[in-house]
């Protein structure tokens, strides 16, 4: 569409006819075209960039990875420690004020029915 444009074969207004889009979008698309054309005739700028964006995802990826495998292990030594707490003992651990771990969730992250805790408030 945007070649079609820059031959000047046809008026912007039959194209965006012809195409089925706004005149806008293909003068916004002959922009972005003109602005990002010297990529055409050096395009190692443009693999230059995105390996380097490559390398930094991957390391990225790789830190977030170990911050994971490092907090699964964590979780599932807590949870062990858990199980072997009695029903009383895992109730008193719910906390009524964190903001963001709903007293619902704790009691299910502490194997404690919800309404085994709410029950034994009263």
């Amino acid at each position: 569409m945007v070649l079609d444009l820059l031959k000047e074969e046809f008026t912007l207004v039959e194209l965006s006819s012809k195409y089925g889009v706004t005149s806008k979008t293909l003068q916004n698309w002959k922009h972005q075209f003109m602005e990002n054309a010297s990529l055409a005739f050096d395009p190692s700028k443009v693999v230059s960039a995105y390996k380097d964006e490559i390398a930094h995802l991957k390391d990225e990826n790789d830190s977030l990875a170990k911050t994971l495998g490092k907090t699964t292990v964590e979780r599932d030594w807590a949870v062990g420690k858990l199980k072997s707490l009695d029903l009383l003992s895992k109730k008193g651990l719910v906390e009524s004020k964190l903001a963001h771990l709903p007293k619902a969730r704790q009691c299910k992250l502490l194997s404690i029915n919800r309404s085994f805790y709410i029950i034994n408030l009263l």
